[in-house]
């Protein structure tokens, strides 16, 4: 999320030692106690009423959050990591034996098994890039696992940066990301399988610290070990210093924290949930080729339009030619052709949320799921399509239709996926093949477009069968 130079093992012992021989980096470290509260705040909404049973925390310094963690779930198997020896023997003196503890680079992490949750309170930012260790990190999450993380963006110390600027000098410490930054480069860019997506957002927070001056700022980064120098970074002579101090102190000496906030969550089994730019575009038709390209199970959570027609269910069985084995039954039907709140309210009852549970039957064989028109479709007055997706944290993969306005539906689509942090596999367009149309989704999409169907006159087992073969393998999509 730079453009820096990876850093080497090596270059991240060195900014381990500093931290390591920060003897007094909890007298110091005031804003990443508060941030590490706000981050577990996050985590804990986050769970509800779930316990995570295996923690890893990744530079856990002197174990604050550690602790805060322990506190919180103490039953849970934590196992807290950091470069620093000597980091971990001070968290281990506040923490205990009943935490593990373990030298660990957070970059490249030596670990098997997985974790219910992995996290990290303020120290991605010592990591370039930071890519390298989040991809690494989200690798180890269990199936519907959450990874958490807070770290520094671009304007954090701005007013320090500002007064270096006024006197003409560069500042010697770390720029971070700018937002924008954090939105593209994670998670579309961090994991490489299309299918493992991970659900999940940053959001900002901006802290403000008012300092006792410039100087009173430059003993606490050396306090908490926080002196790494910046590449091609050259320290100031003792006037320049002096001069900066004076600006910073003469514009009221505070501190802003720009903090980046991130989860991310691991789909819970394999699957996507298949959605619709629009009701009529042909998800049915691209689930059956799906399911039969997969050898997949099968579920629509919610049919409607009984009254019409057998239902999609069926269609699909007879479609993919699929055993009854892996065709699971709806968790509700209704009659009118309507959305799944105005069919149920026309037949005097409303949608029982409580059986829209994701199935869990053999978890490692992909399972597609097939909404209800597009994402904005009403279950009930409280709860829209998009919302039964988030919880059900399967990537999406979205039909759309390859003509005319398919542009602005489809771009429409994924920005309201994407604004519920919602991971997405990708698109599938279906019609007249639309060289144009393609090239606009994925460019301003920034989404692959997965397979273009070309348009069948009769839809039969033998046209899924054929159209099934444009699909991509989903070992190729989980690699």
């Amino acid at each position: 999320m730079v453009d820096k130079h990876s850093q080497t093992k090596q270059e991240r012992t060195a900014i381990a030692a500093r931290f390591g021989a920060a003897e007094k980096y909890d007298s110091a470290a005031t804003i990443q106690r508060l941030v590490a509260h706000r981050l577990l705040d996050r985590i804990v909404r986050a769970f509800g009423d779930r316990t995570p049973a295996r923690i890893l925390e990744f530079g856990c310094g002197t174990g604050a959050f550690t602790a805060l963690l322990k506190e919180r779930w103490p039953d849970a198997k934590l196992l807290a990591t950091d470069l620093a020896p000597e980091m971990l023997e001070r968290a281990k003196a506040r923490c205990g034996n009943d935490v593990e503890f373990s030298v660990m680079d957070a970059a490249s992490p030596n670990l098997t098994g997985s974790f219910d949750l992995v996290c990290g309170n303020l120290a991605l930012q010592w990591i370039d890039p930071p890519e390298q260790a989040l991809s690494a990190l989200y690798g180890l999450l269990a199936p519907g696992g959450l990874l958490a993380v807070s770290t520094l963006a671009a304007d954090s110390f701005s007013e320090w940066r500002q007064a270096h600027a006024q006197e003409g000098v560069a500042a010697n410490i770390r720029v971070y990301p700018t937002h924008a930054t954090f939105q593209k480069g994670w998670p579309a860019n961090v994991v490489g399988s299309a299918l493992q997506a991970p659900f999940g957002q940053w959001v900002f927070e901006t802290l403000v610290e008012q300092t006792q001056g410039g100087l009173a700022f430059l003993r606490g980064l050396k306090r908490i070990g926080a002196t790494a120098p910046v590449d091609g970074g050259h320290p100031l002579t003792a006037g320049a210093l002096r001069k900066v101090v004076r600006r910073f102190d003469a514009a009221g000496a505070v501190l802003t924290w720009d903090v980046a906030l991130g989860l991310f969550r691991r789909a819970p089994r394999a699957g996507v949930f298949v959605t619709g730019t629009d009701t009529g575009v042909g998800k049915t038709f691209i689930s059956a080729c799906l399911t039969r390209a997969w050898d997949a199970l099968y579920w629509k959570p919610l049919q409607t339009g009984l009254a019409e027609e057998a239902g999609d269910t069926p269609t699909v069985t007879e479609l993919a030619g699929a055993d009854g084995n892996r065709i699971l039954p709806p968790a509700d039907t209704f009659l009118a052709p309507l959305s799944p709140q105005a069919a149920a309210a026309a037949e005097g009852r409303e949608v029982d949320v409580s059986r829209l549970v994701l199935p869990m039957n053999q978890p490692e064989r992909p399972l597609v799921v097939e909404g209800a028109g597009g994402v904005d479709v009403p279950v009930t007055k409280d709860l829209l399509l998009i919302d039964q997706i988030a919880d059900f944290g399967l990537p999406v993969v979205v039909v759309a239709r390859s003509g005319l306005g398919t542009v602005n539906h489809t771009l429409l689509t994924l920005e309201s996926l994407r604004r519920r942090g919602i991971g997405i596999a990708g698109v599938v367009l279906n019609g007249p093949l639309n060289p144009g149309n393609r090239a606009a989704i994925e460019e301003h999409g920034h989404i692959a477009v997965l397979a273009e169907v070309p348009l069948f006159e009769n839809v039969t087992p033998d046209s899924v069968k054929d159209a099934a073969r444009l699909m991509p393998r989903w070992s190729h999509l989980d690699e």
